[in-house]
């Protein structure tokens, strides 16, 4: 494990993420979140891009591609309502030896080594959280450990961003917070083509056909203002195939479609509800008849 020396403090730092996921179309969302990070003289700061819009529309996922189009390591950081600011910065723990030791969060981590740190579903931590984290969000571009009596100062390189999602169970952020995590960036689903990509990315091994059903169903559910999104059709996709591969039977074509109707109905029920089944239902009964 890693570690630095800071004001005569060791401190140690977590590991960058390494996740396999990629972003699939809309570009100008990447250039944007790039330009925000973008420094254009001694004297310009980055700024610390908002990422918004419905659970599940591919936040983190731009934020972490963003980062690593960068060839930046790259931290990502769970908010939730628990979410202390000794967590945000150095949590103390006892080593094996019966030592207390200073563990670096993964954006102390990310300020010291230069990297990007992203903060997910920013607006589910308290005010008390996020006013430990207002220095670094400005001019003076530090980080105050009450814990190990020390000051962190950031990497010229280092980049910070978060997300945060458009429910109900979140807290209302103060206006000097809101100030500093400029600019927001609104993701929207997808255009049909670029969903149907998005799918095929991350469902090679589903047959085209369901994949046109899927997307289908996320389209009209989009038009009717519902919130489903592209990670749960991967979702229904995925258990529905499941479903059908690991029933073992032989079929003909025409039963294949039957049972691939059957259990995509009955994954969109168990993944989402009765509702998001019906739009299955009412999509693929007409493709499903015999011909």
């Amino acid at each position: 494990m890693e570690k630095v020396l800071i004001e005569g403090i060791e401190i140690y730092l977590t590991q960058p993420d390494e996740i396999p996921i990629v972003w699939v179309g809309q570009e100008e969302l990447i250039a944007q979140v790039i330009a925000a990070w973008l420094v254009i003289g001694d004297d310009d700061l980055p700024l610390n891009p908002r990422l918004l819009g419905k659970p599940g529309v591919g936040k983190t996922t731009l934020a972490y591609h963003a980062g690593r189009s960068l060839k930046k390591p790259v931290y990502l950081f769970q908010a939730t309502m628990d979410t202390r600011p000794e967590d945000l910065i150095i949590t103390p723990v006892i080593s094996e030896a019966g030592k207390i030791r200073y563990m670096a969060s993964s954006i102390v981590s990310a300020m010291i080594k230069g990297g990007v740190a992203i903060i997910d579903e920013g607006n589910r931590m308290s005010e008390k959280s996020w006013a430990s984290l207002a220095p670094l969000m400005d001019n003076r571009r530090y980080v105050e450990s009450i814990v190990a009596g020390i000051k962190v100062k950031a990497h010229p390189e280092f980049r910070l961003c978060t997300t945060m999602n458009d429910d109900a169970s979140t807290f209302e952020l103060p206006e000097y917070i809101h100030s500093r995590l400029q600019p927001r960036i609104f993701i929207d689903f997808p255009e049909r083509d670029e969903e149907l990509l998005i799918l095929k990315t991350n469902l090679p091994f589903a047959d085209e056909e369901l994949l046109e059903y899927v997307v289908d169903f996320l389209q009209t559910s989009h038009e009717a203002n519902e919130r489903y999104t592209v990670r749960d059709g991967i979702n229904i996709a995925r258990y529905a195939l499941k479903r059908l591969y690991s029933s073992g039977e032989r079929m003909t074509s025409a039963d294949r479609k039957t049972r691939i109707l059957d259990y995509m109905k009955e994954s969109a029920t168990m993944i989402l509800d009765q509702a998001a089944a019906e739009y299955f239902h009412d999509l693929m009964e007409e493709p499903y008849e015999e011909e």
